[in-house]
């Protein structure tokens, strides 16, 4: 009795299971297309496994699709904002965050050798040129690692700048 699949998908799957997290971020590169911020090896695993399935059989109906967004929006919480911040209109609230310094400050900081200058707007930060809906995506840009953008700016931190 042969317990190897036959269907070379099914075979490429079971192959993720043994590599190694770094094989696998360049797996999730070349078939999401961007980089991976996850190091979790299952993670990545599932994740990949689903898109190569999605892309050889297809992904969701356009309905069920539909359905998604519309149980999303009714949602009370997201845990996560939207990928593309550039594409989202940011609701005007009057909860402002107490550790952010006064509109049109210019927070400064040194990181490998470069100084990094970033405004404070209304809504989000400009940083050359770009506009970043937070202080955490913007330090994951710069540092190329995840990083608490408050920390990485030192701001609201005693003795801060």
């Amino acid at each position: 009795m042969n317990d190897t699949p036959t269907d070379p998908l099914i075979r490429e799957i079971l192959a993720l299971r043994e590599l190694p997290v770094s094989a696998l971020r360049e797996r999730y590169l070349a078939v999401f297309g961007e980089e991976s911020t996850s190091r979790d090896k299952d993670y990545l695993f599932k994740r990949i496994a689903y898109r190569m399935q999605e892309q050889r059989y297809g992904g969701l109906s356009p309905r069920a699709k539909a359905r998604a967004a519309e149980l999303a929006d009714k949602a009370p919480v997201r845990r996560r904002p939207p990928r593309n911040v550039a594409s989202v209109s940011i609701v005007e609230t009057s909860a402002r965050d107490p550790r952010l310094p006064p509109v049109g400050t210019v927070l400064r900081r040194e990181f490998r050798g470069e100084v990094h200058e970033v405004r404070v707007l209304t809504e989000g930060f400009e940083y050359r040129g770009e506009r970043y809906a937070s202080l955490s995506t913007l330090a994951t840009k710069i540092a190329g690692s995840r990083w608490n953008g408050f920390l990485f700016f030192k701001v609201g931190a005693k003795g801060a700048a």
